[in-house]
């Protein structure tokens, strides 16, 4: 992108870094959210709940693990308190993308209110695609790039909701499902790109490695324990060995 295109003095302006999180976002990114949450919608549809459930969990929730977990619990007539619990927990797996990704988008001008709000758009995919234009973006523009790729996201997942729901009809429930794992399939493969780091290829292997043998092993606990070991593991080499510093200053980059 050049400064005809948007930018001030070869410079990201908060209009355009917000086109471009909306272009990021348009392609790839929407297409496979869209076809996991028409899973979800048929999935809720299927599971006898009705559309506007489906539609509050998308609004408010917008985490397809933790969806899945409350309309499984639902239809099994737990209590909410129950569903709360689960959910919770479940969508704990985010906390640390928040904890990384909020203070790169913090900075002089930008309203604490503001990161609060937007830290509800952070999921894997808008963590990875705007951790990725963080060193190239200035700090008054990233967030307006999060906003824009993450309600371009969000905006697209609601409405594939509904039209999972309404076309439940037409779909076997095993598709459904098959539709709402395209979802973690393609984290995956985004992560796979990102394997510029010894600690990131570490991370993916240990736990590519360790989540089938310890969820055999426990289905409760399996998953959680190899993901706090590679995770840990993965720690250890970032620490011993560091990447280089980021470029920074915001030049627009890539385009």
């Amino acid at each position: 992108m050049t400064a005809g295109d948007g930018t001030a003095g070869g410079r990201w302006d908060r209009p355009s870094a917000l086109t471009l999180g909306v272009r990021d976002a348009i392609g790839a990114p929407v297409v496979v959210l869209m076809a996991s949450f028409f899973g979800f919608g048929s999935l809720v549809r299927a599971s006898e709940l009705d559309l506007s459930l489906a539609l509050f969990s998308t609004l408010t929730g917008w985490a397809l693990p933790g969806q899945v977990v409350a309309v499984e619990m639902a239809a099994a007539g737990a209590s909410l308190l129950l569903i709360g619990l689960a959910v919770g927990l479940t969508n704990a797996r985010l906390l640390p993308l928040v904890v990384t990704l909020v203070p790169r988008l913090a900075g002089p001008g930008v309203a604490r209110w503001k990161l609060f709000l937007a830290a509800h758009l952070i999921a894997v995919t808008s963590w990875i695609f705007t951790m990725r234009r963080v060193p190239s973006l200035p700090v008054e523009a990233r967030l307006a790039y999060l906003v824009g790729f993450g309600t371009t996201l969000w905006g697209a997942s609601l409405a594939a909701t509904a039209l999972g729901y309404a076309a439940a009809a037409a779909l076997p429930p095993s598709v459904s499902l098959a539709l709402v794992f395209l979802n973690p399939i393609y984290f995956l493969l985004l992560l796979v790109e990102e394997t510029t780091r010894p600690s990131r290829v570490v991370a993916l292997l240990a736990g590519a490695g360790l989540g089938p043998a310890l969820h055999l092993a426990n289905p409760d606990w399996g998953l959680l324990v190899a993901g706090l070991a590679a995770g840990t593991l993965a720690y250890g080499v970032e620490r011993r060995w560091p990447p280089p510093p980021a470029r920074t200053g915001g030049e627009p980059a890539g385009e």
